[in-house]
């Protein structure tokens, strides 16, 4: 999601709450150019303010989640390494507009024996000329060679490709990270769900539980055929539905859309089973996949930082909507509802 500017308006005192932490945030407006002080306990805050006015005070406008990340102050967004994104070019539309996809990698240590196959493949030009072959209603969009079923036919894989184990879908507690960001409610599909440097991870049950990424929409995974393959990262797919949580731990996450998710959202559905096309003339040709680095004048990207306070205040307020149009608020809010922002570093 590319978020833009926009007037902000003056926000007041908002009581509310989420995961039992209590904060404050001040939010002031000048001239157009906003910037955001909050401070946060337990990582969780409630927005409140008191500005000063010398007539009676207005009925309180809380913040809406879009307000909030338009006033996160510039040391609350993270910059995203040029070479962490995949830069996915389609052929043309049919009125002869460009149409390209920027994917962010995931960053370590999750899924980083596909991602290493991936930049291989990338460096190789090796998705040139291949094709968007299926697209499911409500699923996915499914990338790569149409004839890579067909070992005669198949595409040749660039040399140097791992093969990654299925046990690589997970991490055990003394390889992942430890965890600085807010929780969000515990879930179906997971004991507890939190952000790790912008990215949704589930946690396990037990004394040293497994983490893994969380599928939601924009997401892009592995395919893969039966167990006990676990694919080499030229396949490739990304949800265009709701969050498919059932694959999680049981295929590869590698990273997400952040830009051009509309090209393949609305790309026409297939008619084959599990949507693939049946005929070659249905496919969208792929011109060419590039690391980020790779592709001269892309512009620099940025995330809110999950552990900001800005951040924190965006996730209790997509919990908790207080803006006008909400007649009562929900009190929780999935994990896959809380999409991290991400826009264009803003020129200097």
């Amino acid at each position: 999601m590319h978020w833009k500017a926009r007037t902000s308006r003056l926000c007041g005192v908002a009581q509310g709450r989420f995961g039992g932490h209590n904060g404050k945030m001040l939010m002031r407006s000048l001239s157009g150019r906003l910037s955001a002080f909050f401070s946060v306990a337990s990582g969780l805050a409630v927005m409140g303010a008191s500005p000063v006015m010398a007539r009676p005070a207005e009925p309180v406008v809380p913040p809406s989640p879009t307000q909030i990340v338009e006033a996160a102050p510039p040391g609350d967004w993270v910059g995203i390494p040029a070479d962490h994104l995949l830069v996915v070019d389609l052929a043309p539309d049919a009125a002869g507009q460009a149409r390209r996809v920027i994917i962010q990698l995931m960053n370590g240590p999750w899924s980083q024996g596909w991602i290493g196959n991936i930049r291989k493949l990338a460096a190789a030009h090796w998705w040139d000329g291949t094709s968007v072959n299926r697209v499911q209603d409500g699923y996915v969009v499914q990338w790569g060679d149409p004839l890579g079923d067909d070992k005669a036919r198949a595409k040749p894989l660039p040399p140097g490709l791992l093969s990654v184990p299925q046990g690589a879908y997970t991490l055990t507690a003394g390889a992942a990270p430890a965890f600085s960001g807010p929780r969000v409610a515990d879930g179906v599909y997971a004991v507890a769900e939190r952000f790790y440097q912008g990215w949704p991870i589930a946690t396990g049950p037990g004394d040293e539980p497994e983490t893994w990424p969380v599928h939601c929409y924009g997401s892009v995974g592995v395919g893969r055929d039966m167990p006990p393959d676990s694919g080499s990262g030229a396949e490739l797919y990304a949800v265009i539905g709701n969050a498919p949580r059932q694959l999680d731990r049981n295929i590869a996450v590698v990273g997400r859309v952040i830009s051009g998710m509309e090209w393949l959202s609305s790309l026409p559905r297939g008619k084959g089973d599990a949507g693939f096309y049946q005929k070659p003339g249905e496919r969208t040709a792929i011109t060419s996949i590039r690391l980020g680095s790779d592709v001269a004048g892309l512009p620099a990207w940025q995330y809110l930082s999950t552990d900001s306070a800005s951040f924190a205040a965006y996730l209790d307020a997509r919990a908790n909507r207080r803006d006008p149009f909400y007649v009562r608020p929900a009190g929780g809010v999935d994990i896959c509802n809380v999409p991290v922002p991400v826009r264009v570093t803003p020129a200097r």
